[in-house]
């Protein structure tokens, strides 16, 4: 005579969805400490877009080189900061290899920065023979990209 104690001794196939949700929320919060932490280069309060120009989609690569100018003393490239005098020969060494029509660079400028640092900086690529010059700006409040 067998007893059968706590249960049926018949196979369960349902699926048990608890542990998957658990798994689930536990990447989310992972993938939302992690993002944050995946931002490029250093950032920058950019001034607003007055006008809707079209976006060039070479800023977001990661060959592209984009000198950040936060403020008045400090140059980045990516997150390294160097001197305005330095600021040249790292940029020809970035520049070395890529063909004329791809030899751009982007200069991402605070709100704050004297515009004369903005022409210093773009005086110093261009004596690099680099004639393709990019101006970042955000996106005006309420702009959308236009299709």
């Amino acid at each position: 005579m067998a007893v059968s104690v706590g249960g049926t001794s018949e196979y369960n196939s349902e699926i048990n969805v608890t542990p998957m949700v658990d798994v689930m929320l536990v990447l989310l919060i992972i993938f939302m400490i992690v993002t944050p932490l995946l931002q490029q280069g250093v950032s920058v309060n950019l001034p607003r877009d007055v006008v809707s120009a079209e976006e060039d989609g070479d800023i977001a690569k990661d060959t592209s080189v984009i000198v950040a100018i936060p403020d008045n003393s400090n140059f980045y490239i990516g997150k390294d900061q160097y001197p305005l005098s330095e600021l040249g020969d790292v940029i020809k060494r970035r520049m070395e290899g890529k063909t004329p029509d791809k030899r751009i660079v982007y200069i991402k400028s605070g709100i704050d920065v004297d515009y004369g640092r903005v022409v210093s900086a773009i005086d110093t690529i261009r004596k690099q023979d680099i004639d393709k010059v990019g101006l970042v700006a955000d996106r005006k409040k309420g702009t959308e990209k236009a299709n």
